[in-house]
């Protein structure tokens, strides 16, 4: 079983995965649209669960 907060931050993780993928928004903006709080939080917490900072991951899915 998946305690309620892990489930939280994989659900706005995925979530962040596909606005990364899927459009230009800012990473402050993406942030608050996942609900995050701020991108430095984001960050943190983006490397921490994909192991890799939101602006690499953008550049690997860019084009596809």
């Amino acid at each position: 079983m998946v305690a309620p907060g892990q489930w939280l931050l994989a659900q706005r993780i995925a979530r962040t995965r596909a606005l990364l993928e899927e459009t230009d928004l800012s990473v402050e903006t993406i942030a608050l649209k996942v609900e995050l709080s701020s991108a430095t939080n984001l960050r943190r917490r983006f490397r921490a669960a994909v192991r890799t900072t939101p602006s690499a991951y953008r550049r690997a899915y860019q084009g596809r």
